[in-house]
């Protein structure tokens, strides 16, 4: 059997660079096919992330391509799919890059049972994360809970260093059917905003590593401070790319530390940022709940508000706070949004206008481009203060306050929200564009006055939590 094929399984990995199961495979010499399977938890993707992992794969099988290799494309529940496909080409086996969240656990543990049982080999590989979850732990031996003990072992640890692409990708004597990409349409769900997000997109490994090499020559010196600010440029704008894997965090991680050996000053709290995405993933293996339930169970008596009309004006850029709204927009044309918009955007929904941190995660999943189902849930419940590691619950970030740190002459709010300028940029008209028509959005109408006073709405919440099971007026 050295001879028969193996199939490549691939998901949030498309890239040929730092790519453990890759190189793996390519070692042992064997004929190898590339496959990606549209099952049940890529047809749960939001809108805006389906839309992005469609124009992922488009770049990773040219990539493929021109390594004389080729990305087959097969539709359904994955166990039945790969073992038709490895009745159909000979295949020895299956391998893969390691998920994380319990749905693709679930699914993997089922997929490796059934290949093994049918006499099939199936190996999965690490490649996602700097350490995997199970490998760091605490001195009673179970699993971290709080940031700064983590960082310090994952630190300590270092990670492995970054592979280089295979040199060749032997291709199997015939090559099986694949459906079309374009048959998918995997971006139907984003209609006319699709356009409009397009030029903001930086798809495949090539654009990745330019990203890269972009932001280690002209912003990672700056990084310790200017990653927050919201009125330049900043942050090294990867978290598309490493969300579906089209550069790996090894690589990204080494290079930045090669950075900070020139000198760099903003490397290390860089890497740190790294580290968080770690963090993320290391809580949502041990606790799968974490992007469902509170984290802290004392918040379930919290009589957090459901999906309410306040919370729509939220969703529609339309709260009459010019920060606020500002980062939603950005989100709509871009199909990301600044990390230090999003805290100001969630606190204000879940403390300002309390409403649950579920319904502005579910709205990030169906509007984010670099949608990272561990990262997002770890935001949500810090910001809100239900989760590990949080922000104390009486902090209500201040969009005023905020602004005033990270937005000073107002660049940042100018450049998403139209109704503020006379003559506003095409970034703020593009928001327009790109929401959907049955809003009956209008660049000409006045801008809204808030849904509530920022002092009122922080007294509100104050009081909320006071009344709440678990907290007192006296903790403020």
């Amino acid at each position: 059997m050295t001879d028969a094929p193996l199939i490549l399984w691939f998901r949030r990995d498309l890239r040929l660079d730092d790519h453990p199961m890759l190189a793996a495979a390519a070692a042992t010499g064997r004929p190898l096919i590339p496959v990606f399977v549209l099952d049940d938890p890529v047809l749960a993707l939001g809108a805006a992330a389906r839309w992005r992992l469609g124009l992922a794969l488009e770049a990773f099988a040219d990539r493929l391509e021109e390594a004389g290799s080729r990305l087959i494309l097969r539709r359904g529940p994955a166990l039945p799919v790969l073992l038709e496909l490895a009745a159909q080409t000979g295949a020895a086996g299956v391998r893969w890059t390691r998920a994380y969240d319990p749905e693709s656990r679930g699914r993997d543990t089922a997929v490796k049972a059934g290949l093994r049982e049918s006499g099939l080999e199936a190996v999965s590989h690490p490649g996602h994360l700097l350490a995997e979850p199970w490998e760091l732990a605490t001195g009673a031996g179970g699993p971290y809970r709080v940031f700064t003990p983590f960082w310090r072992a994952l630190s300590a640890r270092n990670a492995p260093p970054p592979l280089p692409p295979p040199a060749t990708l032997p291709p199997p004597a015939e090559w099986p059917d694949g459906e079309r990409l374009a048959d998918w349409r995997l971006g139907a769900g984003m209609r006319r905003g699709a356009a409009v997000a397009a030029p903001w997109q930086a798809a495949g490994e090539p654009a990745a590593r330019r990203r890269l090499d972009r932001f280690l020559t002209e912003g990672i010196d700056g990084y310790g401070t200017g990653r927050d600010a919201l009125d330049r440029p900043g942050t090294s704008g990867l978290s598309q790319n490493l969300t579906f894997g089209e550069i790996g965090v090894r690589r990204v991680w080494h290079a930045a530390g090669m950075a900070g050996q020139r000198g760099a000053k903003g490397a290390a709290a860089f890497r740190r940022e790294l580290g968080w995405r770690d963090f993320a993933w290391h809580l949502l293996y041990h606790f799968p709940d974490l992007s469902t339930g509170n984290w802290r169970p004392e918040w379930d008596g919290f009589a957090w508000k459901p999906d309410n009309p306040a919370a729509e004006r939220w969703r529609r850029g339309m709260t009459g706070e010019p920060l606020v709204d500002a980062a939603m927009r950005e989100m709509y044309v871009t199909g990301t949004m600044h990390n230090r918009a999003r805290m100001i955007a969630a606190s204000y929904l879940t403390k300002h206008l309390l409403t649950d941190w579920r319904v502005g995660l579910a709205w990030f999943a169906d509007c984010l481009t670099d949608w990272d189902p561990a990262s997002n849930a770890l935001g949500w419940q810090w910001v809100a203060g239900s989760g590990p590691d949080a922000a104390p619950y009486f902090r209500i970030f201040s969009p005023a306050a905020q602004a005033g740190r990270f937005d000073p002459q107002g660049a940042y709010r100018r450049r998403w929200i139209a109704e503020l300028s006379p003559d506003p940029p095409a970034t703020a008209r593009a928001f327009f564009d790109a929401v959907p028509e049955s809003w009956g959005l209008d660049p000409a109408q006045p801008y809204p006055a808030p849904v509530v006073g920022l002092a009122e709405g922080r007294e509100r919440a104050l009081a909320a939590y006071a009344r709440a099971k678990g907290l007192s007026a006296e903790a403020k």
